[in-house]
C-alpha cells in the first residue's frame, strides 16, 4: 500500500502540472541553440544522442513516413509492440482499481468470508484494522483433550490460599493459585477472599464468581474442591497455626521455589496454607504452560455472576444511548483518592492549608516514609519527572482534549471519592461536561443488591470499563492493567490509552510551550500506547500484557 500510495501522488503530481511549465523546462532532446525555423533546417543529432535516444527513435519513427531506416515491417512491429504495452497497462490500472474497490477475502472462525476493503482513517475510537490481525487469543481450554489429572486423594496434599487486597489483587492471587497448584500437582481448595483493613469486605468466593464453571473449566488442569476435607478437623487451624503456614515466600518467586521449599511440607503435612499470597508467583522464570494456564483462569474460568454481568449491560446499553442514538463511549479510570494521593508522596496543586493537612495526613499514616518531611520536595520532583505520580483530573482533561476529544464524548467515570471533591473535578467537567458515573446512570434500588459487597461495585466498574470503546488509565494499579490486559488478549480493537506521565510531565512544566506543539507532542507520544500487543522482556507483567505466553500468531 505505501508503493501504491507512492505512485498515485506522483502521477497526481504529473497531471497537476502546467503544460506551459513543462515546454519551459530544460529537455535533453531539444539543442540550447535551435532555429525558429527548424522546420527548414535538417536535424544535427550527435553520435552519442542517436544512441541513447534509440528507443525513442524506435518507437515514435513508424510514424514519420518520411523517415528511410526504418521498413514497413518494422513499423508493423513497433506498432504492435506500442499496443501491447498500452493493453497491460490498461490491465493494471484497472486492477488496482478492482482491488482497491473490491471485497477480499479474509477468515472469522475458520470460514472465508468476503471482507469490503476499506481504507482506514485514524479513528480517535479504535486502533487500525490491520494492526488488530496479527494475534489471536490461543491459552482457551482444548476441547475433547484427555485430563491427566491424579485422583483427588492421590495428588501431593491439598493447598489453601488467602486472596488478600481488593477485587483485582485478590484475582491475580486467585490465579496464583490455580498456577502453583499445578505446579506442585496439589488438590486447590476454593480460595478465601480475606478482608483487608483498607477494602473491609466479607465477599465470599460465591458472592462474585461463578464457582461451578470455574471448577469445570478447570477440571482438565488442576483438581479444585470446594472446601476443606471433612477429614481435617480442625479448620480454624489453617487460619492460625505456623505450623500449618506457609510464609516468607518471595515476592515473584519461580517455579521451582516452590518445587524446593512448599512441596515437601505439603506432602508431610497433606494441608498447608500460603499467606501471604500477593505477587508470590513470577512471570519469566515459570513454564509457559503455566503462565497460559494463568491466562486459562483470568480470561476464561474467572466469570463474573450473571447478576453482576447483567447489570454491567445494562449500564453499557445506556452509556451507549445517552444522546438519543447509538454513540460511544469513553472509560476513565481516575485514580486521584486521598489514599492514593498520599501513597503517592508527590506534590499537588493546592492551597497552603491543603498541604498542611496532606502532610499531617501522611505523616500519621507512613511514619516512616515521611521521617520529618525536609527530603519530600526533592522526591517529589523526582517522581514526578519519572511518571510516578497520579494524573490531575486537570491534566487529563488537556490530554485528552490533545488527543483530539470532543466537548460532547461521553465519559464513564470509574473513581473512588476524589481527593479536592468538585473544586479538583472543576476543570475536567467543564472540558468534558458529560461525565457520568454508575451511581448517575442506575437508581439507588437497582444498585442497592451490589451494596452488600464493596468488590459486587467494584467488579461493574470493571465491567464497563472492559467493555468501552476506549478505556484511559491515569494512574498504575491492578484494575487497570488487569482490564488492558483483557482488552489486549480480546482482540486489541477498542483502544486502551497509557498516558506517558513522564514525558507530559515536561510538557505541562514548559512555559514556552504553545498549544500547538503540545498538542503535537500528545499526538505522537501516544501513537503507540492505545493498547495493542507489545513484545514482552524479563519481569514484563502478564496481567498487562498477555502476549508471547497466552496469544499466537494469527
Amino acid at each position: 500500500m505505501v508503493e501504491l500510495r507512492h505512485s498515485s501522488s506522483s502521477l497526481g503530481s504529473r497531471v497537476a502540472s502546467s503544460p506551459m511549465k513543462r515546454d519551459e523546462d530544460a529537455s535533453p532532446l531539444i539543442h540550447d541553440h535551435v532555429s525558429p525555423h527548424v522546420e527548414d533546417h535538417p536535424r544535427h543529432f550527435s553520435r552519442d544522442r542517436d544512441r541513447s535516444f534509440w528507443w525513442q527513435i524506435h518507437f515514435f519513427s513508424p510514424f514519420s513516413k518520411d523517415d528511410p531506416r526504418f521498413s514497413q515491417r518494422g513499423s508493423r512491429i513497433s506498432l504492435f509492440v506500442l499496443i501491447l504495452v498500452a493493453i497491460a497497462g490498461l490491465i493494471s490500472i484497472f486492477s488496482i482499481l478492482h482491488r482497491l474497490n473490491s471485497p477480499y477475502l479474509c477468515t472469522k472462525d475458520g470460514i472465508v468470508l468476503h471482507c469490503p476493503r476499506v481504507k482506514e482513517k485514524p479513528s480517535l475510537w479504535e486502533n487500525p484494522f490491520s494492526a488488530t490481525t496479527s494475534w489471536k487469543p490461543c491459552a482457551e481450554r482444548r476441547e475433547g483433550g484427555i485430563s491427566e489429572l491424579p485422583p483427588e486423594n492421590e495428588t501431593s496434599g491439598y493447598l489453601f490460599i488467602h486472596a488478600e487486597g481488593g477485587l483485582n489483587q485478590q484475582r491475580i492471587a486467585i490465579c496464583n493459585a490455580v498456577a502453583v497448584a499445578k505446579i506442585m500437582n496439589a488438590t486447590l481448595i476454593l480460595p478465601v477472599l480475606k478482608q483487608d483493613q483498607i477494602w473491609k469486605d466479607q465477599t465470599k468466593f460465591e458472592d462474585i464468581f461463578d464457582v461451578d464453571h470455574f471448577i469445570d473449566y478447570l477440571k482438565d488442569d488442576v483438581r479444585i474442591v470446594r472446601d476443606i476435607p471433612e477429614w481435617f478437623t480442625d479448620k480454624s487451624e489453617l487460619f492460625t497455626s505456623i505450623r500449618r503456614t506457609v510464609k516468607n515466600i518471595p515476592k515473584y518467586a519461580p517455579a521451582q521455589f516452590y518445587i524446593d521449599n512448599v512441596l515437601p511440607r505439603v506432602k508431610e503435612k497433606k494441608i498447608m496454607s500460603l499467606k501471604p499470597f500477593v505477587d508470590r508467583l513470577g512471570y519469566d522464570n515459570v513454564p509457559p504452560e503455566i503462565n497460559r494456564l494463568r491466562c486459562r483462569v483470568n480470561y476464561h474460568a474467572l466469570k463474573f455472576l450473571p447478576e453482576i454481568e447483567e447489570m454491567s449491560d445494562l449500564l453499557v446499553s445506556r452509556m451507549r444511548n445517552r444522546t438519543g442514538s447509538p454513540n460511544p463511549y469513553m472509560a476513565l479510570h481516575l485514580r486521584f483518592e486521598k489514599g492514593m494521593v498520599g501513597l503517592s508522596f508527590c506534590d499537588f496543586v493546592g492551597t497552603r492549608e491543603e498541604k498542611a493537612r496532606m502532610a499531617e495526613y501522611r505523616q500519621k499514616e507512613w511514619p516512616r516514609r515521611y521521617k520529618n518531611g525536609t527530603h519530600l520536595w526533592q522526591l517529589a520532583l523526582q517522581k514526578r519527572k519519572e511518571g510516578r505520580c497520579p494524573l490531575e483530573p486537570g491534566e487529563v482533561a488537556v490530554i485528552l482534549r490533545a488527543m483530539g476529544y470532543p466537548k460532547e464524548t461521553q465519559i464513564y467515570v470509574a473513581s473512588g471519592q476524589v481527593y479536592g471533591g468538585q473544586n479538583r473535578m472543576a476543570p475536567l467537567r467543564n472540558m468534558f461536561p458529560n461525565l457520568v458515573t454508575k451511581e448517575e446512570l442506575a437508581s439507588k434500588e437497582e444498585l442497592a443488591v451490589f451494596r452488600k459487597h464493596v468488590t459486587s461495585l467494584a467488579a461493574l466498574d470493571f465491567l464497563v470499563c472492559l467493555k468501552s470503546d476506549v478505556f484511559v488509565m491515569t494512574h498504575g494499579g491492578n484494575f487497570a492493567k488487569l482490564i488492558i490486559g483483557a482488552r489486549r488478549y480480546m482482540g486489541h480493537r477498542q483502544k486502551s490509552i497509557k498516558p506517558d506521565k513522564g514525558l507530559m510531565s515536561k510538557s505541562f512544566g514548559d512555559p514556552y510551550m504553545g498549544w500547538a506543539n503540545f498538542v503535537e507532542d500528545v499526538v505522537v507520544t501516544h501513537q503507540t500506547r492505545t493498547g495493542l500487543p507489545e513484545e514482552t522482556f524479563p519481569n514484563y507483567d502478564l496481567w498487562e500484557n498477555p502476549l508471547t505466553p497466552c496469544m499466537c500468531k494469527a
